[in-house]
Formats: C-alpha cells, structure tokens, sequence
C-alpha cells in the first residue's frame, strides 16, 4: 500500500518543530548525558513529546503523524547528529510502533500505538540472546497451556528496555516455530535488569530479561504460531533503513565539522583547507554521504510505493555503516589530536557510530540476505525501475 505521508505544508511545520527540539533543548544535553553516562528522562521525553517525535510513522488513525519514509529518514538522521542515546530511544520506539502497526492485529494496535504516538507506551524488540543465536536457534520458548502461553528464557542487549511498556517476544512454540508475542512489562515472572554501559550511544539502556513461567493470554500472539520468522523479516527490512539513515546523519555531522574545523585550523600561514591531503579526505567523506544519501532515497521511494526491499535494505544497511565509519576515521585525521579530545564533537560521533555495525544484524548477516536474495532470482534490473 502507498504511503504519501504528510502534506508539504504540515510536513516543514513538524520537521520544523522537532528539529527546533533537536538543537535547541537536546543538543545541549551531550556533556551532562557523556559524563554522567545518564539520560535526564526528565528533560529529553517532554521535548520528545512535545515535538511528535515518538508518533513519526505511528499511522494517522491511532493518533500519529503517519510519516512516509522519504519524510522520515531526514528526521532520524537529524536525530544521528546530537547525542547517540537519544537516538537509539527515537529509533527504536518509531522502529518498534511502525512495525507493530504492519504486523499487529486491529486489538493489539488498538491496544498500544495510540499510547506510542505519544510516548505513553512504548514498544521494544525482544530477540538477541546470550546463549544463542537468532531464528531456529532461540532457547527462549512460549508453552502452550489452555488460553495461555508460558514463557521461559532469556534475551538480552534489548535497546529502550527501561522505559518500554511492551515487548515484543520472539520464543519458540514447537521444536521447529519461532513465534511473535507481545508481553507487558509489568507481567507476574518477568524480570528487567541494566547491563554494563557501552562504548557509544551513552544513556542508552540495553538491558537483560528474564522469563520465569510468565504467563501471557492467546491473545498476545502476534498473527499465528510460527510466523515469527515472517514478522521479523518485516520489521528488520525498513528498520535496516532506519540504521542507515541514522549512518547518514552522523556521517553528515562529521563532514560538517571538518569542512568548519579545516577552514579554521591554521598551520604555517595557511588554513588546513588549502593542502592537498586534507581536501581529498573531504571529498572521500562526501563522496560516502552522497553514495549514502542517494542509495536512501532509493529505498524510500521503494517502500513508500509499496514495495519489498529485502536485498536494497541489507545492503544500504552495510554500505551505511561503511560508509560512517569511513567518514567518522576521516575526521578525525581533519582535526587531529584535538579531534581525541572532547573539545569538538568528533571522538563522540565516532564511538556513537559504531553501534550502526551491530543494530538489525551484523555484516555477516546483511551479506547473507542479500546473496539469499540475488541467488534466489531477485534482481536490480526490476528491483530499480522508476515507475513512470
């Protein structure tokens, strides 16, 4: 189905509007977040609130704002270029609310996503495991009893777990389904516990959980037993996008700041700009963000058109986060030792930047579905027509 979001008009006034919060009331936020390796909640989810940014692709009749993906992806990579933690949280609750909205029923998105659009509720992804791999290899199971399951296991690195209302479970029900439930934060037998901070995207919590015989109705099942294999595919396709865009926006920054740092750094008489080996780091940084930017617009047009993109999204995925870290190296060759320091941005855009290797599936797994679907007669000669 076609999704031409917003129009025009209403669409400047709330990019508008959250990027007025973005610069004006989180930005400043970085140093206190850096040091105290802490997101003030207190502070940055009213702003969130108020500007719309938890409703962007909650669709307009639960109360969102509907966003297509070529109006989304430019937020969330503004969003890339302030503090990590803040848009880790944006990410993953439009991420989780978009795909709930796909693959819910009407009671279940009934149930949550007019609370999402406000940032009432919020949904986090349950998949990643400390003992397993992902799909046929989950430990966690959900046993069918009467009208109930109950579910036992493990999940951990589970990204906004410290302020979801709701996730979604991903648990085998057979020996050979993995199946989709949604299970409430406050649910008998259900533990949430922080793991250590991390490298970048400080604030951010991806903490552990712990299923003890925790018993959901039927109704919590997300479509029919053993379509969680399905519903995964779903989400991660358009959320491999969003870790791209958010590639792009960090990236973006970078450049930014070097093209500004290069023009002001004088050394022997000249600004830093006018040698040859700084400029061609420049244009390799903007050659990466072009690349980036257009390889998104193509996959926004795509999906917005009511297409499938299972090889495009792998692969703007692994490019962005290529692409990021060959611009993030880059600018800090621009700025030097002062660029290892916290006085500009850089060494912080460099850690944040990072984590884009690990969301949604690492390398290793973006080369695997994109040859699947190659090998399997997917191609970009019909992929890539331009509708006329």
């Amino acid at each position: 189905m076609m999704n031409a979001g917003l129009p025009a008009d209403e669409y400047r006034k709330l990019r508008d509007s959250v990027l007025a919060t973005i610069w004006d009331e989180l930005d400043p936020l970085e140093h206190q977040i850096e040091d105290t390796e802490t997101i003030p909640y207190d502070i940055v989810l009213p702003a969130l609130r108020s500007c719309g940014a938890f409703g962007l692709i909650v669709p307009q009749e639960y109360g969102g704002a509907g966003l297509s993906m070529a109006q989304y992806l430019p937020i969330l990579a503004e969003f890339a270029k302030i503090q990590g933690g803040i848009r880790a949280i944006v990410h993953v609750h439009n991420s989780f609310a978009h795909a709930l909205s796909e693959i819910g029923n009407d009671a279940q998105k009934k149930e949550i996503l007019p609370g999402a659009a406000t940032g009432e509720k919020s949904l986090a992804f349950a998949l990643t495991e400390p003992g397993n791999g992902t799909g046929a290899d989950l430990s966690t199971t959900a046993r069918r009893e009467g009208d109930e399951y109950v579910l036992n296991g493990r999940k951990w690195l589970i990204t906004n777990s410290d302020i979801a209302s709701h996730f979604l479970v991903f648990a085998k029900t057979s020996d050979q389904d993995v199946s989709a439930l949604i299970v409430p934060r406050d649910t008998p037998g259900f533990s949430i516990a922080p793991l250590p901070e991390t490298m970048g995207c400080k604030g951010a919590e991806h903490g552990e959980l712990t299923f003890e015989d925790v018993r959901v109705p039927v109704s919590a099942l997300v479509g029919a037993e053993g379509e969680g294999g399905a519903h995964l595919e779903r989400a991660l396709e358009i959320s491999r996008v969003f870790i791209a865009a958010s590639s792009l926006g960090t990236a973006s920054r970078a450049l930014e700041l070097s093209l500004k740092y290069a023009q002001e750094r004088v050394t022997f008489g000249k600004p830093i700009a006018q040698r040859q080996a700084i400029q061609r780091y420049l244009a390799e940084m903007a050659a990466d963000v072009y690349a980036l930017r257009g390889m998104l617009a193509d996959a926004a047009s795509k999906w917005d058109s009511g297409k499938r993109i299972p090889a495009e999204s792998s692969l703007v995925k692994q490019f962005g986060l290529e692409a990021v870290g060959r611009v993030t190296d880059r600018a800090l060759l621009v700025h030097g030792g002062i660029g290892y320091t916290r006085k500009y941005p850089i060494e912080r855009l460099y850690r944040d930047a990072r984590l884009n290797w690990l969301e949604e599936g690492t390398p290793t797994i973006q080369y695997m579905v994109a040859a699947r679907e190659l090998l399997g007669g997917y191609t970009f000669e019909d992929a890539f027509t331009v509708a006329s």
